[in-house]
């Protein structure tokens, strides 16, 4: 990746462009052995947090998202801004809030260990960007907003959200999941999260609320959405279908399985389809996902095509052309 173009104008207090860049450069280049220092600095704590994350039924999925953020930036450097300068106020801001997340994860030491990974995260994440506000300034950091925004799913979320999230998704995929029964008239009692299936009773339990696929589900459409669409309120709409794709999923599931072991046999409760099948039904999630995406997509650009010709009219016959 090239450095910023150097600028072609002589500025007002008379440095030339020669030495605008060399600036520039520099603080990119400062930027870049800050963030080597910073891990260095980490490095414990990332090992820790890698080996931690890299087994996690949950949050698996946060080891790719410094990746995804650093493509971001690559794929928008012409983008970002080129006024570059120190934020001392946001930096030091930044800077106290991640030394209180790593002193909070060092003291309390009755934190599980999810809580404890979610606190080193934090304080990372919140040192790189006050690295990113004390190198690049304000101006740049406003311009790269969203893999900045981004980087926050690195993150994991306290395990007290955790239970929460799968216990609201265990109920509505039990409740999905009745409907289904009910439209696929397939013979089941329900008793809360409990089916009484014919030769069979089935519970939708915590691991079948599917909250790691959700998550990434989340986060694929805040990246497509950002990516491919430009009107808040297309993306704002994509970002919601999420929730009802995720509970239609999990209750698709829980149907299949269910009527796997009433045609075939209870041994289909053990079937690699059950035990293996997340990815599986993940996939088919993505499938109406990406389908609502190309729409809006269309939908935008023809907007906009609609609004060419009269953008053009409005402008008079005689006037200048800059």
């Amino acid at each position: 990746m090239s450095l910023p173009n150097i600028v072609n104008h002589v500025t007002s207090n008379g440095i030339g462009p020669a030495k605008k860049g060399a600036a520039m450069s520099s603080r990119f280049f400062g930027w870049c052995i800050y963030l080597v220092i910073l891990c260095g600095a980490f490095a414990l704590p990332l090992r820790e947090f890698i080996t931690y994350t890299r087994h996690s039924d949950v949050h698996s999925y946060v080891l790719l998202i410094p990746f995804v953020t650093a493509y971001l930036i690559y794929i928008r450097w012409k983008q970002l801004s080129r006024e570059l300068s120190s934020s001392w106020g946001y930096a030091l801001l930044l800077a106290v809030a991640g030394a209180a997340a790593l002193l909070a994860g060092l003291h309390f030491s009755e934190l599980g260990q999810n809580d404890y990974i979610t606190l080193l995260a934090l304080s990372f994440v919140c040192f790189v960007i006050a690295g990113t506000f004390l190198f690049l300034g304000s101006k740049w950091a406003r311009s790269a907003m969203f893999p900045l925004f981004f980087l926050a799913f690195m993150v994991p979320l306290p395990e007290a959200a955790v239970d929460f999230l799968e216990n609201a998704s265990k109920q509505a995929s039990a409740e999905v999941a009745n409907w289904l029964f009910l439209i696929s008239d397939t013979p089941a009692l329900r008793t809360g999260t409990v089916f009484q299936l014919p030769g069979i009773s089935i519970m939708v339990a915590k691991e079948c609320s599917g909250i790691r696929s959700s998550l990434v589900l989340v986060i694929t459409s805040l990246l497509a959405a950002n990516m491919f669409l430009h009107t808040t309120w297309r993306r704002a709409l994509l970002v919601a279908a999420v929730v009802p794709l995720g509970l239609l999923r999990n209750g698709f599931r829980i149907l299949v399985i269910s009527l796997l072991c009433v045609h075939i046999g209870p041994e289909m409760i053990n079937s690699l389809i059950h035990q293996r099948g997340g990815p599986i039904f993940f996939v088919a999630s993505l499938i109406p996902l990406f389908v609502l995406l190309w729409w809006l997509r269309r939908r935008e650009v023809a907007a906009q095509q609609q609004r060419a010709p009269d953008r053009a009219k409005s402008i008079p016959a005689d006037a200048p052309i800059a």
